[in-house]
């Protein structure tokens, strides 16, 4: 529904230019709900100029807690996805981290593929708020990408809510009016519901001038900033103690640290096993239970952003069964020992998951 929201409000206004990025795997979802028809739409507004796509890990895994080599894989993968749908010569520019969650040595590596910039929250720049001018283009030091950061505060916004009513706007006014802005699709009418249409009336404005971020940083003077390891919900106290990933992977989380010992399980199996007859449908399952949102669930933290705690066992269950099912899929005989050990610390979980669950959230 979102999705269809934001491309009709997009046709309906052609003055209108976003920045979009979609992940391989939501492409492979709308296929298999007949939503070809959408992606066609997509397709024509990239045609138009008004859309741009960005790349990204095909399924949505936080790069920086990934081994090296499996983001490449998912980058190359979602660049497949995206060649099928756009056409053989289909590249994009910029580069969208899932959760923007940013690290040194897989911005090397994007850099190292041929991206040109990034998008990021502005924490990112130097650990903490207020140090970025939005008007700028940055240059990262780290791997010569260069980069956009978007304004936290104003993101964290349902943003028409405040781009389309001036009283508000006067809190994030600046001397070009200029606002950067980074939200998920699914604000749009998942997370959100919009009872006003305000997301429509903004489109409408005769006053609204909206770039991609590629002509935004065309012919911009660079500034060179060495960005830091961060995400887009990082917090300055976080960063300052070296955790910045810690809604997905934080050492107090006693959940946690059993998921991240059952995908390095996970991994290492299918790694050392590439001649099984069954590693292509293991890696199937391990890349769904990769997806960040297997963690983050697991995080208990509330963000007070559109919605409850990030807490859910049944999505913490859904990545632990894709692990497991990665695990059970090797066919060689080698893999026995892996496997009684994947199945004690699924066990392990599920019995962690639910005992916290009735024992302490239920209880809220």
């Amino acid at each position: 529904m979102s999705y269809h929201r934001i491309v009709r409000g997009l046709e309906e206004n052609p003055r209108t230019k976003m920045t979009l990025n979609i992940q391989g795997c939501l492409f492979l979802r709308w296929e298999e709900l007949g939503e070809t028809g959408l992606i066609k739409r997509i397709k024509k507004l990239i045609e138009k100029g008004q859309v741009e796509l960005t790349g990204s890990c095909a399924y949505h895994a936080l790069a920086p807690l990934v081994p090296i080599d499996e983001v490449e894989k998912q980058i190359r993968e979602n660049e497949e996805i995206l060649r099928k749908h756009f056409g053989a010569e289909f590249k994009p520019k910029g580069f969208f981290f899932p959760e923007m969650a940013y690290g040194v040595d897989v911005a090397k590596l994007v850099k190292s593929l041929g991206y040109e910039w990034l998008l990021l929250d502005e924490i990112s720049g130097t650990g903490k708020f207020g140090a970025i001018d939005f008007n700028k283009v940055y240059q990262d030091q780290n791997s010569d990408l260069k980069v956009v950061f978007r304004m936290r505060k104003l993101s964290q916004n349902f943003v028409p809510d405040i781009l389309g009513n001036d009283e508000r706007l006067l809190e994030y006014k600046n001397e070009q009016d200029l606002y950067v802005t980074a939200t998920d699709a699914e604000l749009y009418g998942l997370r959100h519901i919009d009872h006003t249409a305000e997301f429509e009336k903004l489109l409408k404005k005769s006053d609204l001038q909206t770039e991609t971020i590629s002509e935004f940083i065309h012919d911009k003077k660079i500034t060179k900033i060495k960005v830091v390891p961060s995400n887009w919900e990082a917090t300055e106290v976080e960063l300052a103690k070296g955790i910045p990933y810690a809604l997905w992977r934080d050492s107090k989380n006693k959940i946690q640290k059993q998921l991240w010992k059952l995908t390095e399980l996970a991994y290492s199996v299918i790694k050392d096993n590439p001649d099984d007859t069954n590693t292509a449908w293991a890696r199937w399952h391990f890349v769904r239970g990769l997806a960040s949102c297997t963690f983050w669930w697991a995080s208990g933290r509330d963000l007070q952003l559109f919605g409850s705690v990030s807490w859910s066992p049944d999505e913490v269950e859904r990545g632990i069964n894709e692990f497991i099912r990665a695990i059970r899929s090797l066919h060689n005989e080698e893999t026995r020992s892996a496997k009684i050990k994947g199945e004690k610390l699924y066990i392990k979980i599920k019995q962690m998951i639910w005992s916290e669950h009735w024992e302490y959230y239920w209880k809220k």
